[in-house]
């Protein structure tokens, strides 16, 4: 997909305004991986081979590069098809990010480019709209309605170090945000993604080419060949513009999105969708003028299902709730994790602040209404949950609950009274564990004893638009 950006270096031609002079406009900057710059040398053809994708390709290489075009050859494309070989896989790929029934998955990408998302240049001003939109994404998107995911290209990891990026993203990581690796499963995400929000890199467009919401946030057009395929994805797909409310935004790309929106975009990426690894080996073995193995079929290796990687939340969430009913105890729960400013709730009739204990602020935790923590019920450095919350409600006083949260669907939680109790979600419909983030429960309860109603024996919490049934026990039996 790298064909359709100008190289580099030549690609930063034009004015602040965006306008290119006659000059510029009569000779167009080259596009990267298709000019001579990269494929010849003393004007000869480097490689043996140049493998293309599409026929598209192979016109633009013809127009850009006559002397390389006989070593074209039309070969598919590898990634594209082991993306195509592991849809089927969505719905396991979703659980091993955490995603849960009801919930969205929205992928943050950038490719590696001046002007990428993640670069370090914007065109009309907009070198704020990566921390602008990180902040968004972690604090303006319900915790338990939206789940963020970030896809960054492996040159941003290589090229600042895996630290520098760690430390960018802290606060947003903090939040939730997990960042996949760039190696071996942004193709997973990419498949489990309700929504992807990205630039004009190769990732961005895999998204669209498989029929997934796009939402471009950085978008240079002045540096990508205007013929190019992904030229024609800034042409189709929605901007994110500053002043967008983020939510409502992506919200609006999910709910209006056509599956056949980018249909010819696809037929785009590869000529011969499926064929890319018997097509390669083809090649490989001409070029060595060796017999391909017999009976023996070319294959690629599958993609692999990820670890299972639930959002973590360290920094504060604000929890606005309120009680649906009494007599089937029923408690709905919005969650907002490091918001910039107060919730805004018309239906909560409550609000408190739930701190998980490796907060970076220790300070928010003798405020905090509910105390938090996730881990082993057996790990030796804490202690048992019961004695964890003991020690928790005698450090910080003021906590009115404190959760040890030691599975998916379940954790263990001391009351300000002293009430030790277990609370497991019910499974889903078809056997698996409620992936629910366990803390919502806590809040749910929390707000339902903090209305002055006793210990229920089953407590309904509603997210978004997903009920959760969850039991509790008490430890010496309800």
């Amino acid at each position: 997909m790298s064909a359709g950006r100008r190289s580099r270096e030549n690609g930063r031609r034009a004015a602040v305004t965006g306008v290119l002079d006659a000059s510029q406009a009569a000779h167009p900057a080259p596009v990267f991986g298709l000019d001579p710059e990269w494929l010849l040398h003393q004007g000869r053809p480097l490689a043996t081979a140049t493998v293309l994708s599409h026929p598209e390709q192979l016109r633009r290489l013809r127009a850009a590069c006559p002397e390389a075009a006989p070593t074209a050859v039309l070969a598919g494309d590898p990634c594209y098809d082991r993306i195509l070989e592991a849809l089927p896989q969505r719905d396991r790929f979703r659980r091993a990010f955490g995603v849960t029934p009801g919930q969205r998955l929205v992928i943050l990408n950038s490719t590696w480019a001046p002007r990428a998302l993640f670069g370090d240049e914007r065109e009309g001003g907009d070198g704020d709209r990566l921390p602008w939109l990180l902040s968004k994404l972690t604090s303006e998107l319900p915790a338990d309605e939206y789940r963020t995911v970030a896809v960054l290209h492996p040159n941003i990891w290589y090229g600042h170090g895996p630290g520098q990026v760690r430390a960018w993203l802290e606060r947003a990581r903090r939040a939730g945000l997990t960042l996949a690796d760039p190696l071996e499963d942004w193709r997973q995400a990419l498949i489990a993604a309700d929504c992807v929000i990205g630039d004009h890199g190769s990732v961005t467009y895999y998204a669209a080419a498989i029929g997934r919401p796009v939402l471009l946030a950085s978008f240079p057009e002045a540096d990508l060949d205007p013929d190019s395929p992904v030229a024609a994805l800034g042409r189709t797909a929605p901007h994110l513009r500053a002043s967008d409310d983020l939510r409502h935004r992506i919200a609006e790309v999910i709910e209006s999105h056509d599956p056949g929106a980018y249909a010819v975009l696809g037929e785009l990426t590869s000529s011969t969708p499926g064929r890319s690894a018997a097509l390669l080996r083809n090649v490989l073995y001409r070029i060595m003028d060796l017999p391909e193995p017999p009976a023996r079929p070319a294959l690629l290796d599958r993609l692999r299902l990820p670890a299972h990687q639930p959002a973590v939340r360290t920094a504060p969430v604000r929890v606005l709730t309120r009680v649906l009913r009494t007599d089937r105890p029923e408690v709905a729960v919005t969650r907002y994790t490091d918001p910039a400013y107060e919730p805004e709730d018309p239906y909560a009739d409550a609000a408190h602040t739930a701190v998980h204990e490796d907060t970076s602020d220790a300070s928010l935790l003798g405020t905090a209404d509910v105390i938090l923590r996730a881990g082993d019920p057996d790990d030796p450095r804490l202690g048992p949950p019961a004695t964890w919350a003991a020690e928790t409600a005698r450090l910080h006083p003021h906590c009115g609950l404190a959760a040890y949260l030691t599975a998916p669907d379940q954790g263990t939680v001391r009351t300000r009274d002293g009430d030790l109790l277990r609370l497991t979600a019910a499974p889903g419909a078809d056997g698996r564990p409620d992936l629910c983030d366990p803390a919502a429960y806590a809040s749910a309860l929390y707000a339902w004893l903090n209305e002055g109603y006793g210990v229920p024996c089953e407590l309904t919490v509603v997210t978004g638009a997903v009920r959760h049934r969850v039991a509790v026990e008490r430890v010496q039996g309800c």
